[in-house]
């Protein structure tokens, strides 16, 4: 449920929604999602000094009743 809450939130900010992809990790502390998108798109998720981004885990946190929830937003031109 929280994916895909969170994929239709990051849907409405991009203009490649096409490229937007969330996975669910599960560890020891609890849950993470993984936001891709398409590199054109990454200031638009992150936000005038990670505005976005904090409201996008603000809103989740509150959607996650309690769990342990975090969010990464991967930034896909890195090479690792």
């Amino acid at each position: 449920m929280l994916e895909e809450a969170l994929e239709h939130l990051v849907k409405g900010i991009v203009d490649h929604d096409e490229d937007v992809v969330v996975r669910r990790k599960e560890l020891r502390r609890g849950e993470l999602l993984e936001v891709r998108v398409h590199p054109d798109d990454l200031g638009r998720v992150i936000g005038r000094s990670g505005r976005t981004a904090s409201a996008l885990r603000t809103v989740m946190s509150a959607l996650a009743q309690g769990e342990n929830v975090r969010i990464d937003i991967v930034d896909t031109d890195r090479t690792r």
